[in-house]
């Protein structure tokens, strides 16, 4: 049974009062925080839904925002993002993490919903970016390493190994998401939404469930071709027609 979204957002609260006081351990807190996250974010979802909808999928990811005018030592905000496929239609939750405040799931955390149905499904696309910044920081520290040689041998070597080490890894492991848009009929009025995370295992089978549904979709789109005796296949993750 789902739980109230006030009595949620009352145990969050608490949880963050007895953070502050030192009343519960740190290890704790971050153990313990994501999951009544994600309830208060399900509960504020299935209060959108109709009383016979259910969740068949849900997929949850979390994004840091940094600032070059932020403090080093201070806790950057980060953006939670939930997804919740039901039988009907695809909900896409997004939440500020402030360091400094629990979450409401509301306005207070600039918590926002969007909702596409299936039959509005445009595509599901991969897509990859090499990550650059990653590549500099490494490069960065290769030529520190190698400038101040002289003095630097113990932490000079050290340097080099980090620099090759993030230079190889923003190269050959870049960045993944996967971006689910709508239909030409509703672009414009839904932003495309991205799925991060897409390596982990529910990120792989929501991927998988939307695609079906385009692929039902398209089915029975191109199904009235089938009438003059010329086959069609459904497309790949476009939703368009194809002849065989």
């Amino acid at each position: 049974m789902t739980k109230d979204i006030d009595s949620l957002r009352k145990e969050i609260k608490l949880m963050h009062l007895k953070r502050l006081k030192g009343d519960i351990t740190e290890k704790a807190y971050q153990r313990n925080l994501p999951e009544r996250t994600v309830e208060l974010y399900r509960a504020v979802v299935q209060r959108r839904m109709a009383k016979d909808e259910k969740i068949l999928r849900e997929h949850h990811s979390i994004r840091s925002h940094f600032r070059l005018t932020q403090s080093l030592m201070k806790e950057p905000e980060q953006e939670a993002i939930s997804l919740f496929a039901t039988d009907r239609r695809l909900y896409h939750l997004r939440s500020m993490v402030l360091p400094d405040q629990p979450s409401t799931a509301d306005s207070r955390d600039r918590t926002v919903i969007e909702e596409l149905r299936y039959e509005n499904l445009g595509s599901v696309k991969v897509y990859k970016d090499i990550r650059y910044g990653e590549m500099a920081v490494g490069a960065v520290l290769c030529a520190i390493a190698f400038l101040f040689a002289s003095w630097l041998d113990i932490t000079g070597p050290i340097l080099i190994v980090l620099g090759c080490l993030g230079i190889l890894h923003g190269l050959f492991l870049p960045m993944k998401w996967v971006e689910v848009k709508a239909a030409e009929a509703m672009e414009g009025k839904l932003t495309p939404i991205r799925i991060y995370a897409s390596r982990r295992k529910s990120a792989r089978g929501l991927v998988r469930f939307l695609r079906e549904k385009i692929r039902l979709r398209s089915a029975s789109l191109c199904g009235g071709g089938n009438q003059g005796g010329e086959p069609f296949q459904a497309g790949s993750s476009d939703g368009f027609c194809a002849k065989a």
